[in-house]
């Protein structure tokens, strides 16, 4: 029986990839995508996922609720130096072989009530506990948790796309972007007792695809996902060749979703969290509880945290997925 999930998201390239993955994917049943401000404003990321559904006309769309606009006590802070203006790699570029826009504005169609509101009813709908997959800054479920309290608590799992443990941080030395971006909102999830996954830094920056790798999938598969592939990251992978020396994409955002679909892609490890909300040097930081002692001498756990990857399995895994999409 597929699992039951909502997502939680701010598209972002990744974010996209992972959709697409999702919706690809007949282990997972999607009750609703809820957006939220990270990659890009809450509104683009909103316009992105009907973007992201117009890949895939054949498929049945699940709501769209829209989300918090800003985090719960930060301003702003987009990525669009890595995703583009638009987030999803400046699509308006490209033509078809006609000359025309090869990817159409999509017309959008929200559902009446708004992320926090949505995430509790798609709960209340579901016979059984439900799977919430965090893409993005964790505003809207820490909304959720604030508001309604009672129906967050049934909750069957988050898994987040978050946080670095034993690793340096993307936006800071110590922090990783989606904690970073909304330090307080991590916070509350992580001490809403709800069973976390952390899906970080230390196992998504293993999984990582190669300009060779894209430029082959387009080569071989001929489809509107295999060329969604190659637009979206032109230039994030020319942006990864001047920052890290190497033309890569991390699929940070896939490899989550993957674990829902596969728990086996990687080894969790339990550990006590705590985030950082406001270290002038370490803003943002997921603070584990790695020391040596006694369980007795430290906090309990409070997530499961991803510490290895088949990065290799998970790869092909996702490339199967996408390029056999028609």
């Amino acid at each position: 029986m597929p699992e039951r999930v909502i997502i939680d998201t701010d598209p972002g390239i990744d974010d996209a990839l992972a959709i697409l993955l999702a919706l690809l994917s007949p282990e997972l049943d999607i009750a609703a995508i809820t957006t939220v401000s990270g990659n890009v404003s809450v509104d683009t990321a909103t316009r992105n996922v009907f973007t992201i559904f117009s890949l895939l006309p054949s498929i049945t769309r699940p709501p769209v609720a829209r989300g918090a606009s800003r985090p719960r006590q930060k301003d702003p802070f987009f990525a669009t130096h890595v995703h583009g203006d638009d987030g999803l790699g400046r699509l308006d570029r490209f033509l078809d072989a006609a000359g025309n826009p090869r990817y159409v504005s999509p017309s959008l169609s929200l559902s009446a009530r708004d992320a926090v509101d949505e995430i509790p009813y798609q709960l209340s709908l579901s016979p059984e506990p439900m799977t919430i997959i965090a893409l993005g800054p964790l505003t809207n479920i820490a909304a959720a948790i604030a508001k309604h309290r009672e129906s967050m608590a049934g909750v069957k799992q988050i898994v987040l796309m978050g946080g670095a443990v034993g690793v340096p941080g993307n936006i800071t030395p110590a922090a990783e972007f989606n904690i970073y971006t909304d330090p307080h909102a991590a916070s509350v999830v992580f001490q809403s007792g709800i069973p976390l996954t952390v899906v970080g830094l230390d196992v998504t920056t293993r999984v990582k695809l190669t300009r060779d790798q894209i430029d082959a999938a387009l080569n071989s598969h001929q489809t509107v996902v295999s060329q969604f592939l190659f637009d979206s990251t032109k230039d994030l992978l020319t942006f990864s060749e001047g920052r890290l020396g190497e033309p890569n994409f991390y699929l940070h955002d896939p490899l989550t979703v993957g674990v829902v679909i596969d728990p086996s892609f990687v080894t969790k490890k339990p550990m006590p969290i705590e985030i950082e909300t406001k270290g002038e040097w370490t803003e943002g930081m997921t603070v584990a509880d790695r020391r040596p002692l006694k369980p007795s001498r430290k906090k309990p756990p409070n997530a499961e945290v991803c510490v290895e990857v088949d990065s290799s399995r998970f790869i092909s895994f996702f490339l199967e997925r996408l390029l056999n999409s028609g």
